[in-house]
């Protein structure tokens, strides 16, 4: 009897003359290659931030789906939604309205992050602290407390023995989605972690200002954590049936040589569809392209590991 892996590889190929054949039989062969896949998980809890100055690249949406595709895998996650927006929320289906016990509270002092964290109801193993409009004004707040810029790192780390003492394993993840700007918020998440994620429209208008965050991520580990490394740079947004797409790519990875991931995430309706039901699409719509894609793209994450340097200074 044939393996799945010789299943999936029998599946022919199909040229770039025939890009909706061809993306099926691409689903086909992660459908099979993915189905009841664990897997592997870091020795250490892994902290990624998720950035890009630039809106409209799919920051958020990597966020939440690269999360929820890292839980059913198998992994325990953590998704920290510093945006005053709270569309990570929204997206995880948790409740984030006034009142809520969210990051707001945690960054301020009010609150300990064990007590506002909520268990996402679509997806074992995923967790969420939310993001309240409360936000919005944290950044003029922040300014005046001691320890404005390490305020998140200091409560994860806090976390950790909490969650512990509680009788919890260890998260396998935390996946911290930020606003498109450098603002104290931005640079809050940027000490808490040690890895950063860059997602990258398939544009060339989304090159623009990269070589800016890349050096304002360089000021931020040169000066408060040194522990911080751009490991992964994600595709999204891909249009097989352009040759822009594939020119972006193509510069990008010769670029960024070994940070950018093989997984692209394609254009898909289901992905944005998702979060009007309060779920990610790998939850709404696990065999979509577009679920299938993230999928791919947490299982390549999870097999990059994480960098020599394991905790934030």
């Amino acid at each position: 009897m044939a393996t799945s892996a010789e299943i999936a590889e029998a599946i022919p190929a199909m040229g770039s003359d025939t890009p909706l054949a061809a993306q099926a039989a691409i689903d086909a062969r992660r459908r099979i290659n993915l189905a009841g896949l664990r897997f592997p998980l870091p020795q250490s809890t892994r902290t990624i931030t998720v950035a890009n100055q630039k809106g409209g690249v799919g920051k958020t949406t990597t966020a939440v789906n690269m999360a929820a595709a890292l839980a059913r895998g198998g992994a325990k996650v953590l998704v920290i939604d510093s945006d005053p927006q709270g569309n990570a929320s929204t997206a995880l289906g948790v409740g984030h309205h006034a009142g809520t016990g969210s990051i707001y509270e945690v960054l301020i002092g009010e609150l300990r992050m064990k007590d506002a964290i909520q268990m996402c109801p679509k997806q074992d193993g995923l967790w969420c602290l939310p993001a309240t409009i409360d936000l919005s004004g944290a950044e003029i707040e922040l300014v005046t407390m001691d320890q404005r810029e390490w305020r998140l790192a200091s409560a994860l780390r806090t976390l950790k023995s909490d969650w512990i003492a509680a009788g919890n394993t260890r998260f396998d993840y935390v996946i911290i989605d930020c606003p498109p700007s450098l603002g104290l918020l931005t640079i809050n998440t940027l000490v808490a972690a040690q890895e950063v994620l860059i997602p990258i429209q398939c544009e060339y208008y989304a090159l623009e200002g990269l070589s800016q965050l890349l050096s304002n991520i360089e000021l931020v580990r040169q000066r408060l954590n040194q522990a911080l490394r751009v490991s992964t740079i994600l595709m999204t947004m891909f249009d097989a049936r352009t040759n822009l797409a594939g020119d972006v790519v193509r510069d990008v990875r010769s670029h960024f040589s070994g940070l950018v991931l093989e997984t692209t995430i394609p254009r898909s309706v289901r992905v944005a569809e998702a979060p009007g039901y309060g779920e990610t699409v790998v939850t709404y719509d696990p065999n979509s392209t577009g679920a299938l894609a993230y999928m791919q793209a947490a299982y390549e994450l999870s097999q990059r590991g994480a960098p020599p340097e394991q905790e934030p200074t």
